[in-house]
This record gives structure tokens, sequence and C-alpha cells, in this order.
């Protein structure tokens, strides 16, 4: 899983379009009467909710210590546990795997690993259901960080895997999964405040300014941010530039 520190409570005023957008995710899922349901990469809970809400008996699953607190605190009523995506095991296999923006944050060596745990955390003929960052995801963002990066001698290190449709069936296959759709598409995603974007690559783009001194990194952002305006800035609003892949797969036997 990703080792970013995430911010719960600036997360869940900010960001909450991560979970908004995930609703739509529960339509993909071929549902049945008293379903179970890992919601692995929970985050605050809020979409473990919405699943609940949908009538699975779900239990949320996350990395993060501050993120399983909140989700603890503002959904009493669901199981949450902290737990690794790439090394985890359940006392009981579960019908659905669900998971909402959570893969592109596990390295492209760890992806098989990962999709062993989710394969060996389901029941026979049970559901992968997840969305992820997909090719061209975020491009003009990371195109402009990594140029202001290049100008002052630095490399940009990558923290993200963003794959194609073909490239994560292959993988799904590979690890014993149909897959039954797969989507890749466009969704330009609004930001929130006049800083919106300045603020989005503070929360999600953290790995690649580790190491540079505080002065340096605000002034990296602040130059990719005005040379982004042009494209990612409408009518007083900040958009970034988000491409999704969304997929549903069942567990052969």
């Amino acid at each position: 899983m990703s080792n970013i520190e995430w911010d719960s409570q600036t997360y869940a005023k900010q960001f909450s379009f991560v979970a908004g957008y995930g609703s739509s995710l529960i339509d993909l899922l071929d549902r049945k009467e008293n379903m179970t349901c890992l919601d692995l990469g929970c985050g605050n809970g809020n979409l473990t909710k919405k699943l609940k809400d949908a009538g699975l008996d779900v239990i949320g699953m996350d990395d993060s210590a501050s993120q399983i607190q909140k989700a603890m605190e503002d959904h009493p009523d669901i199981r949450f546990v902290q737990g690794n995506a790439c090394d985890f095991l359940l006392e009981e296999p579960v019908d659905v795997v669900f998971s909402n923006a959570v893969f592109h944050w596990i390295d492209k060596d760890r992806q098989k690993d990962m999709l062993s745990c989710v394969y060996r955390a389901l029941k026979p003929e049970g559901q992968l259901v997840f969305e992820m960052g997909g090719k061209g995801n975020n491009a003009l963002i990371h195109g402009n960080l990594r140029r202001a990066f290049a100008r002052r001698g630095l490399v940009y290190r990558f923290p993200f895997y963003f794959p194609s449709i073909g490239e994560y069936a292959s993988l799904m296959e590979g690890a014993g999964f149909l897959v039954r759709t797969a989507l890749l598409f466009d969704r330009k995603t609004r930001l929130m405040g006049p800083d919106g974007l300045s603020d989005w690559i503070k929360m999600f783009v953290q790995t690649p300014f580790e190491g540079i001194d505080a002065a340096t990194s605000e002034e990296i952002r602040r130059e990719a941010v005005e040379e982004l305006r042009p494209k990612l800035f409408e009518e007083g609003v900040w958009y970034a530039d988000y491409v999704r892949l969304r997929c549903r797969a069942v567990k052969m036997l």
C-alpha cells in the first residue's frame, strides 16, 4: 500500500468527491441477497456506509491508522480493521471485494500479491469490483510537475500505477479472475477552493517531494499550477484531469 500519511480531517473536508464518485461503482455489482463484502482501502468509511445502506454485510479495511480511526468514529455500526491490501487474511471469505481509488497506489511489482490476497479472500465465483486511475490519469498534472523538477535537475519519482485495460485484464486473468466488465474513461473532476489544484498536489503527490526542502517544494507546486491554469482552471474553478479504469471480475474455480 501507499506510504502516505493521510490527513483524515482534510481528506474528508476537501476530497469527499473520491467517495462521491465511487457511489456509482456500487451499481456495477451483480447484487444478491445477504452478500458479504470487504471494502478494501475504505478510507474514512463513507463509501463503506453506502455499501451497507445498499444491503451488503460489509467490513472496511485500510492501511491508514488515522483513516480507520475516523471511520470507526463516524460509523460505529460497521466493523473496520487495519490491514495491508498486499498482505491480509480474512476470517471467512466474502462474496465481494470492493475497492475505490486504491489500486493505483500499489506499486506495479506488488499488484500480483494484492490480487492473490483478493482471490483468496473471495468465495468461489465471488466478485472483484473496483475503480482505479487508468492509463493517462492526471497526465497534464504529472507532466508539468515532471518538467518543473527537471528544470531544477531533480528526478520526478512517479508514485502511481495507471494501467491500460489490456495490461490490467491480463494481470487479473493471471491471478485467476474472469474479467466481465472493463471501462477506461475520462472524468474531469472539480476541485474545491481557489487553491484547489495546489491542495490536491499537496494531498496526493507527496512521494516525489520527499527530501526536497519546503521552499523549493512550494516553488515547484506554484510553478506547475500557473502553467496548468490555462488548461485546468475554468470559470473560477480548478479541475483535475482524471482517467479512470473501472472493472468487475469473477473468481474462477
